[in-house]
């Protein structure tokens, strides 16, 4: 496809319903992406607004202008109705002031229908996989996502992977969906301080599609694996589940459950840890693989395509196989630390400014294509 230039950098109007979320990837994702983005399309005669929610983002974006909002982020019905609405306003004064915007961009569902040309932001598509949607949520997203292909001008992802699936299972074509990523230059590692019974550091939140079952059969596999420590706030009851199948497992006292973790804390964790274990069904990228391999931590990963892409040189194995994760755990305790350095070189590659450059160019490719 043909791209006309503009002549100055778009106006974008950034949906940010969701973003007084709790701390985990999307708040990072937009953190860091937003304020670097704002500099160049302000430079470019252009500019960055987030309207917000009923909850104010949980974040600073400084150099971003944000537009208050009062649609809440649950349910989703209420949120999208009121959203859809608010959005429209926000483009009509922006036009009555002499400043339309060029563009909506969203990384939520469903897209608003809101006259101008959409970019929406995939994670991942873990509400279309039968291991962790129900089968009503599953529909929902079929159809949120069929919507979104006829709305959205461009797709951005944060992985090839993640570009992969979004081509393959919705149809999307190749040339409208573009890459933006994740970087790990937020992240200061400290030097390893792993003791001899250093422990398996799970990190996230603990939920279906993080697939902690497979790690709590492998720790009954194989008892001289180190204890496991879960750092993460826990969805629906998940928790519950896990706990009671780690008793019936005969393994409830080797697990630590130590809830939601301060992000000050995690360079200690990851120095600390043993090995890192990212054994989920589902990931778009994993911030938690990056950040491991940037503290030169042993990590081992389910085999998906997003942690394949991500973390090229961790030890992988099947998300269902306990059996191979325990294998996978036992290499990386006897990893040679020179593999590290070396995935920490290879991870350091990330950054934010890069992932900021190519969200502002998706942009741009998106209000010129409207004008082609």
């Amino acid at each position: 496809m043909a791209f006309a230039p503009l002549k100055r950098a778009p106006r974008v109007l950034v949906l940010g319903t969701v973003l007084g979320q709790p701390q985990g990837g999307v708040r990072r994702h937009n953190a860091e992406l937003l304020p670097r983005a704002a500099r160049p399309l302000a430079e470019g005669g252009g500019s960055l607004a987030v309207l917000c929610g009923r909850e104010a983002p949980a974040c600073d974006l400084p150099g971003v202008e944000l537009l208050p909002g009062s649609a809440p982020a649950r349910p989703v019905v209420l949120r999208a109705a009121l959203e859809a609405r608010e959005c429209t306003r926000a483009l009509r004064a922006a036009e009555s002031d002499g400043r339309p915007f060029d563009l909506v961009h969203t990384a939520h569902l469903p897209p608003p229908d809101c006259q101008l040309p959409l970019t929406l932001l995939v994670h991942d598509l873990r509400g279309l996989d039968a291991r962790v949607a129900s089968m009503p949520r599953r529909l929902a997203a079929r159809t949120a996502y069929a919507r979104a292909k006829r709305a959205a001008a461009l797709w951005m992802v944060v992985s090839a992977a993640v570009g992969r699936e979004v081509a393959s299972l919705l149809g999307v074509p190749e040339q409208r969906i573009h890459l933006v990523g994740n970087g790990g230059d937020h992240f200061a590692p400290l030097p390893r301080s792993a003791r001899s019974d250093a422990p398996i550091l799970v990190v996230g939140h603990i939920e279906r599609r993080k697939n902690l079952e497979v790690l709590l059969r492998a720790l009954a596999l194989d008892q001289s694996l180190p204890r496991l420590v879960v750092h993460g706030a826990a969805k629906d009851d998940e928790d519950q589940r896990l706990r009671a199948l780690a008793e019936s497992l005969g393994v409830a006292a080797r697990i630590e459950w130590r809830g939601i973790v301060a992000e000050s804390d995690l360079p200690v964790l990851y120095a600390q840890a043993g090995v890192v274990c990212v054994p989920s069904f589902v990931e778009g990228f994993s911030l938690v693989a990056l950040e491991a391999q940037l503290a030169e931590a042993p990590l081992c990963a389910a085999d998906i395509p997003a942690l394949a892409e991500i973390a090229p040189r961790a030890s992988r194995f099947a998300p269902d196989d306990a059996a191979g994760c325990a294998r996978a755990l036992r290499a990386e305790l006897r990893r040679d630390p020179a593999e590290s350095r070396e995935a920490r070189q290879i991870a350091a590659e990330r950054t934010w400014d890069a992932c900021a450059r190519r969200l502002v160019d998706g942009w741009a490719l998106a209000a010129a294509g409207a004008r082609a």
